[in-house]
């Protein structure tokens, strides 16, 4: 029994270590490789260099497909979140008819496979006579990543004690005033989360982006053309940019909660 404890005392750890590496491998090939001396590919290492990472838009078109999915990715995050989050608080607060049909239509999005969602929305554009390009893979963002918002707003507002804005209102507090001073800054984590979250579903997506772009280029539509050819270091460098940004900011958000838990805990 007791050698069957040690066993499992290590096998979990083991086991999450080889998966972490399992996952970690291919970032640290990205970073390494952002370093690398490449002419036209960027498959084999030829030699140390930080010409990349000091001129990270040298290959064509590469910070011009960046800045179009940066763009995008801003403006469908703002769009999806103040939409998602206008609708978690209905599907939320209130009772109605169909709401059932609601719930159903917002998780339609989340469970369609992409290659299914992208086309529809491209049969709709065509259909419309729309012209395919920036504002069509906005709209088509927005339709994914508001479900994602609903549902992360939501489960926020589910965890929300109601007795807070209760006793606002009992302080005379109006409903605008009730929304903006308690129910919005407890709502604001999970806000917060869900528009980080779209952030990063929109500047990924290729699927989708690649049926409703057109001519217009994304940085993933990028990196799928020039696999073909070789993709440049200068890929590598804006990856790993990008990592590195958001391990910032997770470490940032991870410490500030500490601190202020640790801050509410000795009070």
């Amino acid at each position: 029994m007791r050698f069957k404890q040690r066993i499992g005392r290590w096998l979990v750890p083991v086991l999450g270590g080889l998966a972490f590496v399992y996952l970690l491998v291919p970032i640290a090939y990205i970073f390494v490789y952002s370093f690398n001396d490449a002419g036209r590919t960027n498959l084999t290492w030829q030699g140390f260099t930080f010409s990349n990472w000091l001129n990270p838009c040298g290959a064509p078109n590469i910070c011009d497909a960046l800045g179009n999915s940066l763009s995008i990715a801003f403006v469908a995050t703002i769009i999806a979140t103040v939409l998602g989050t206008a609708i978690a608080l209905g599907l939320a607060r209130y009772k109605f008819r169909f709401r059932k049909l609601a719930d159903i239509l917002i998780i339609l999005p989340l469970a369609t496979p992409e290659v299914v969602l992208g086309a529809s929305l491209l049969a709709q554009f065509l259909n419309l006579g729309w012209e395919l390009g920036y504002w069509t893979v906005v709209i088509s963002h927005v339709t994914f990543c508001m479900a994602f918002v609903v549902v992360t707003v939501r489960a926020r507002v589910s965890a929300l004690d109601g007795r807070l804005e209760e006793a606002a209102g009992d302080l005379y507090a109006s409903p605008r005033t009730t929304f903006w001073k308690v129910t919005f800054p407890l709502l604001l984590p999970g806000v917060v989360a869900a528009a980080l979250l779209s952030f990063a579903m929109s500047f990924d997506d290729f699927i989708i982006a690649n049926f409703n772009s057109g001519t217009f280029d994304t940085f993933p539509k990028f990196i799928y053309v020039a696999a073909t050819r070789g993709i440049p270091a200068q890929a590598n460098v804006i990856g790993s940019g990008i990592f590195l940004i958001a391990l910032v900011i997770v470490v940032t958000g991870t410490v500030l909660s500490y601190r202020r838990q640790k801050a509410l805990a000795a009070r």
